[in-house]
């Protein structure tokens, strides 16, 4: 089943689980943008293929909100509000160490490793294939053992929150990829997309969008500590 958060004519917004693929890889597994158009068969009993346009993705063990076009009007529309950062998009990390610094801003040269599909943060400036990444984060919440950031973009790199967050000491809970003590047993890593802002690509009305958190137990606990 999937987690409907938003859907007109023009878009649909899901909640994405850990583990659901934004597009098809060498596993076969059934992609994120396939379980929804078969949903969308299904309520609107569609005999023929039913349009639906991959605007942006998210990497398989995280979680949260995913947009999506069911019109190519509204494709090309959000396309381009996604290449010129109209969109806002906000972030929930839960990670091993709190930052030395409680409000904070990252800012690193990222170059790609495709062969790993891995980011690594670079001090050569001379590397023409590193890309600037600036994010900005501040502590939440904390627990014993973690603690919980909200992170914005102000670009959109591969692997960035992950790269950029382990890079200040602040790993990803159960991203071993970037040096997690332990996997979660779930096999996702503890990162949401937890809200998302734009304007309608058709009616310019604003959306703002907030995409209810996991169900395991890491993400229970803020939960329930930030609605107290």
């Amino acid at each position: 089943m999937i987690e409907v958060l938003f859907e007109d004519n023009h878009i649909i917004v899901v909640n994405k689980k850990a583990g659901d693929i934004t597009q098809g890889d060498k596993t076969g597994d059934t992609p994120l943008p396939d379980k929804v158009k078969d949903w969308l068969k299904k309520k609107y009993n569609k005999p023929g293929n039913v349009f639906l346009g991959v605007v942006h993705r998210l990497d398989r063990p995280t979680s949260g909100i995913v947009i999506f076009a069911k019109t190519s009007k509204a494709l090309t529309r959000l396309n381009e509000m996604f290449r010129s950062k109209n969109v806002s998009k906000t972030y929930w990390a839960v990670v091993e160490n709190k930052p030395s610094i409680l409000i904070g801003k990252c800012e690193d040269l990222l170059v790609k490793n495709e062969k790993q599909n891995k980011s690594y943060v670079t001090k050569d400036v001379q590397n023409k294939n590193a890309k600037n990444a600036i994010l900005n984060y501040k502590l939440l919440s904390s627990s014993i053992n973690y603690h919980l950031l909200e992170v914005n973009l102000e670009t959109g790199r591969h692997h960035q929150i992950r790269v950029q967050l382990a890079n200040i000491g602040c790993i990803i809970k159960g991203d071993v990829k970037y040096g997690a003590r332990r996997s979660n047993k779930d096999k996702s890593i503890s990162l949401h997309a937890r809200k998302i802002d734009f304007s309608h690509p058709i009616s310019k009305t604003l959306i703002s969008i907030t995409a209810p958190l996991p169900k395991t137990e890491d993400w229970r606990f803020f939960d329930n500590t930030l609605s107290e």
